[in-house]
């Protein structure tokens, strides 16, 4: 069960590969400034979150109407996220949780996926510019996305 509404959200800095390089993203770099969506999935170049990172990317000036930063999270490493990122054209931020550490602080965990070991579930956490959790939902499987009306509508409220 992912971490529910009206909690902080733990604070967490991750890297993303960018163009300038490995990058650290914080969380609460945001705070007083942006509410901010995490969006957990399960493995990049796996076919059912390369539709859905693709699909946000292609939607993301949404959320910034919304005034929210969006980060995609996964236990793959930076560079294997970068090769995927410019396969796909994929633009959304993508954060490396290789260790696990945010994803076991959300509670998001999913256990030995396909065999393969634990990855992180598909999960959507919306987070207000204070640092709250306004909005949080774990999909029932890894296959299922999750409702992105419901994330728009939970910042549209904010």
């Amino acid at each position: 069960m992912p971490l529910k509404t009206e909690t902080s959200a733990p604070d967490f800095t991750l890297k993303s590969k960018t163009e300038k390089g490995l990058e650290e993203i914080k969380l609460s770099d945001n705070f007083g400034k942006k509410n901010t969506v995490l969006l957990f999935f399960p493995l990049a170049f796996t076919g059912v979150c390369t539709a859905e990172m693709c699909d946000v990317s292609g939607g993301l000036g949404a959320y910034d109407t919304l005034n929210a930063a969006v980060y995609a999270i996964s236990v793959d490493s930076p560079f294997a996220q970068e090769a995927w990122a410019q396969k796909e054209k994929i633009t959304v931020q993508l954060l490396s949780d290789l260790n696990k550490t945010v994803t076991k602080a959300y509670d998001v965990v999913f256990p030995n996926l396909a065999g393969v070991g634990d990855t992180s579930a598909r999960a959507a956490f919306v987070i207000d510019k204070t640092g709250k959790i306004v909005y949080a939902e774990q999909t029932a499987t890894p296959k299922d996305l999750p409702n992105f009306d419901a994330v728009k509508a939970a910042l549209a409220k904010l």
